[in-house]
């Protein structure tokens, strides 16, 4: 029995430590709360900035006009949060790499956009909108609270309204009717 105790007491102590050293990919920082390390911080923003901007690019080509409109502030938006962190990341105020390419999840999310037109794409690029500010908005919050570099955390911090700005926008690309349907 004791060393029942003494084993649960430990797991529930390692817990914390333990999530914190699972990528946010798996989804568990999230789920806990608990802010990300800045290497994946800067790892994920870039990512996301990435697919915001080439996603986007497809919204603007195939879209309709809602649509563009949303993609045209997206690529604007996306591309200046992108070269914010490539800036602090060159100068060496932050230390951490960046990715160059997209990861496995989010170049297969692309490559079906690029094969779609119409109420498919419509769908599906809305759909990843949310998701990919849902997403987004949660990895700011995080890092803004309890981040490791007070420089990044700043920016995060001013960042997130942006973000849930985009985000409101994306839920209503979701609510729009598509040609040639009626409102439900």
């Amino acid at each position: 029995m004791k060393r029942l105790m003494i084993v649960a007491g430990c797991i529930l102590l390692a817990g914390p430590a333990l999530a914190q050293s699972v990528g946010e990919k798996t989804g568990v920082n999230s789920a806990l709360g608990v802010a990300p390390s800045t290497a994946d911080f800067i790892k994920e923003v870039a990512i996301s900035d990435m697919f915001e901007i080439e996603s986007n690019k497809l919204g603007e080509e195939k879209g309709n006009a809602q649509e563009k409109t949303f993609a045209r502030q997206m690529v604007t938006d996306h591309t200046k949060t992108s070269t914010e962190l490539k800036s602090m990341v060159t100068s060496g105020k932050v230390k951490a790499e960046l990715p160059t390419a997209l990861d496995s999840s989010h170049q297969s999310k692309l490559d079906k956009l690029k094969g779609e037109t119409g109420k498919d794409f419509s769908s599906d690029f809305a759909s990843d909108q949310v998701s990919a500010h849902k997403d987004a908005v949660s990895l700011f919050e995080r890092y803004a609270k309890g981040g490791d570099d007070a420089e990044l955390k700043d920016w995060a911090g001013k960042t997130l309204p942006t973000l849930r700005h985009h985000l409101d926008m994306a839920q209503e690309l979701n609510k729009a009717p598509s040609v040639g349907q009626s409102n439900k």
